[in-house]
C-alpha cells in the first residue's frame, strides 16, 4: 500500500468521525479499496458499507482526492444509513455534504482522464462529432442500443 492510499484511509476514518460526531451516531468505519477503473474517480457501494477509489486518478490528483473525492464517497454512506435510499445526489446527499462536510456539494470531478480514458469510436450526427466508449459502440454494432445527440436529438452514425 502506498503512503497516499494510507493517506485516503485515514481521510475515511477521519470524514466517518466527523460525521459521528455532528449528528451523534456510531457509524462503523467502512471498507476501502483502490479498484475503481475507468473515469470514475471514486464510488460508495452502500449495503457492503465500501467505498472504492480510482488509484491511477488518485496519484494524479492527490489533494482534491483528500479534500473532495474521500467526503464525497463518505457522504454517499453516511446518507444511506440515516435516510435510506434515496437519490445519489438528492436533497439528503447535499445536506451531508455542506452541513455535516462543509464542502461544496459537486457531483462530477473535472479531473484529466486521458490516462484512464479507453478507445473510443467516432461517431456523427447533424451538428457535431461524437466520441463513444467501446461498450457503447458494441452495443450500438449489435443493435442492442442507438445513441442520440443531446442538442440536434439526431441518432449518432459511425464514422
Amino acid at each position: 500500500m502506498s503512503s497516499l492510499q494510507s493517506q485516503v484511509i485515514a481521510r475515511v476514518e477521519q470524514c466517518i468521525a466527523h460525521a459521528n460526531q455532528r449528528l451523534n451516531k456510531r457509524l462503523p468505519i467502512p471498507t476501502v479499496s483502490f479498484r475503481q477503473r475507468g473515469k470514475i474517480a471514486g464510488s460508495a457501494r452502500l449495503q457492503d458499507w465500501e467505498v472504492r477509489f480510482n488509484p491511477v486518478l488518485l496519484e494524479e490528483n492527490p489533494q482534491a482526492f483528500l479534500d473532495e473525492v474521500v467526503p464525497h464517497e463518505v457522504a454517499h454512506l453516511v446518507t444511506f444509513k440515516l435516510f435510506g435510499k434515496v437519490r445519489p445526489h438528492g436533497r439528503e446527499w447535499q445536506i451531508i455534504m455542506t452541513e455535516v462536510f462543509r464542502i461544496p456539494a459537486r457531483t462530477t470531478h473535472s479531473f484529466d482522464v486521458s490516462s484512464v480514458q479507453g478507445t473510443t469510436y467516432q461517431y456523427r450526427c447533424s451538428c457535431s462529432e461524437h466520441q463513444l466508449t467501446v461498450r457503447r459502440h458494441n452495443k450500438v454494432q449489435r443493435k442492442q442500443a442507438t445513441y442520440h445527440c443531446r442538442r440536434c436529438q439526431q441518432p449518432l452514425q459511425a464514422v
